[in-house]
């Protein structure tokens, strides 16, 4: 098996050594390729995430297909702007001359996907590797099975595999395929295993980017509108039934709003899933009995205040709300990621904020409130990957912002302009005259050529 993904990487790496994966015209026709393909095979890739998931067509392209096909779309248009040489000041210590950033791809790439985006976050940072010009090898996870077959088959089966491939399995063919060389890792997960990745890579010298999880905290302030502020944290909580890394991990709310917020929250569970969210279209599946069985244990029986109910059989739990949840509570340990939503009340925004600073660094942080002096203190007081005011999740859906973590949430951003920076290297390129040369650079080191080179670098 070591030898086979050898071959594969050594492959890569010839074929993009000859220089055609760098072309322009070859960049913009595979990736208009591969836009085709997922859109003719749009029916297949619905029915593998529903067999992973229970997850709708609707949702699966609001959160998945939809975002690849715009990623694609903005690449293709905007790739002649994106690799081309961008002009740099010389300053005087180079004059005359002209300078130049230029973009050039790092060479063959490993994206390790993850399965609760199982599309979007295995295709997509792919998109900014091929947008740069490398050549890719996709590891989808194992977990989701079904999306991980259709995405091989109909990707293997079109793209040539010196320039695009996937290798399908688990811990054991991750393990193999990281024993390889590469020049860029990219890697979605949990941080766990992020730890094991950046190790694999060090071996190699390889850059590696990242992006992980964390318990993103949500904020609700007095002032916040409470009904919007539970519709919109319903929504971002439980879409792919919590499974989500920029899902509001629990809520930090004054004792004074609670309440409302608690029964605005029930409202709004039964407005978009129903009485009975096991029937709802809209509620997907967990992925797996363990992460299931991880779950349920979560759930303290006696801070339940609405949802606590499952199904083994189906992997089903029901929106959950706990209320007067303590720091030191289980569910407050590990990130979620799941339909499991505590609350946890704060006396003053001092306290709350020193809370979540003695954490590691969320990967999204969400502030609902209208007074600007409160949301800039919550900015500035706490670092964390990306978030929004008085909303929850589709900062990720803006392409022109990088999205990424910090600390333990991950390190290096994509989407957009930023994708094909993290699958790019930068070189640094003076052109000189020769006209002429600056004679304070050579000897005789006289005083009035010290003081002209002092002059002239400050």
């Amino acid at each position: 098996m070591k030898n086979r993904f050898e071959k594969t990487v050594d492959n890569q790496r010839r074929y993009f050594n000859t220089g055609k994966s760098k072309e322009l015209s070859f960049r913009k026709s595979n990736l208009k390729k591969l836009h085709s393909l997922i859109k003719n095979n749009e029916g297949l890739f619905y029915e593998a995430i529903y067999k992973d998931f229970k997850k709708s067509a609707y949702d699966t392209y609001l959160t998945e297909l939809g975002i690849i096909y715009h990623e694609i779309k903005l690449a293709i248009k905007r790739l002649p702007q994106w690799t081309g040489r961008q002009k740099k000041n010389t300053g005087l210590i180079n004059f005359p001359g002209r300078s130049y950033l230029v973009p050039e791809p790092l060479g063959t790439c490993l994206v390790i996907g993850a399965w609760n985006y199982p599309y979007q976050l295995s295709i997509l940072p792919a998109v900014s590797a091929m947008a740069a010009g490398n050549t890719v090898i996709i590891k989808p996870s194992e977990l989701a099975k079904n999306t991980s077959g259709i995405m091989a088959k109909t990707i293997n089966s079109n793209f040539d595999p010196e320039f695009l491939h996937i290798i399908e399995g688990g811990v054991e063919e991750t393990t193999a395929l990281l024993k390889n060389k590469f020049d860029k890792i990219f890697y979605t997960g949990s941080s766990a295993v992020g730890k094991i990745i950046m190790k694999a890579a060090s071996g190699h010298l390889t850059p590696v980017v990242l992006e992980l999880g964390g318990k993103s905290p949500a904020i609700i302030m007095e002032d916040a509108n409470i009904k919007m502020a539970a519709k919109r944290i319903v929504y971002g909580k439980f879409i792919n039934a919590g499974q989500t890394c920029v899902a509001p991990d629990y809520i930090l709310i004054k004792k004074e709003t609670k309440e409302r917020f608690i029964e605005e929250v029930k409202k709004q569970i039964i407005e978009v899933h129903g009485k009975n969210p096991i029937d709802s279209e809209a509620f997907a599946r967990i992925i797996t009995q363990k992460h299931f069985n991880r779950l349920t244990k979560l759930i303290d029986g006696s801070k339940v205040v609405a949802g606590g109910k499952y199904v083994e059989e189906d992997k089903f739990i029901a929106p959950t709300l706990l209320d007067n949840v303590g720091w030191d509570d289980a569910v407050m340990q590990q990130e979620i990621f799941g339909p499991i939503l505590p609350i946890v009340e704060f006396d003053n925004l001092d306290d709350a904020i020193s809370k979540v600073k003695e954490r590691d660094k969320p990967l999204a942080l969400y502030i609902f409130s209208k007074n600007t002096k409160d949301i800039n203190k919550i900015c500035k007081e706490i670092s964390f990957g990306g978030g929004m005011i008085n909303d929850t999740i589709l900062h990720l859906a803006n392409a022109d912002l990088p999205f990424g973590g910090v600390g333990y949430s991950g390190m290096g951003n994509y989407h957009g302009k930023f994708g094909f920076d993290t699958f790019s290297h930068h070189k640094s390129l003076i052109y000189k005259t020769n006209l002429f040369e600056p004679f304070i650079k050579f000897p005789p080191y006289t005083k009035i050529k010290f003081k002209i080179a002092k002059l002239l670098m400050g």
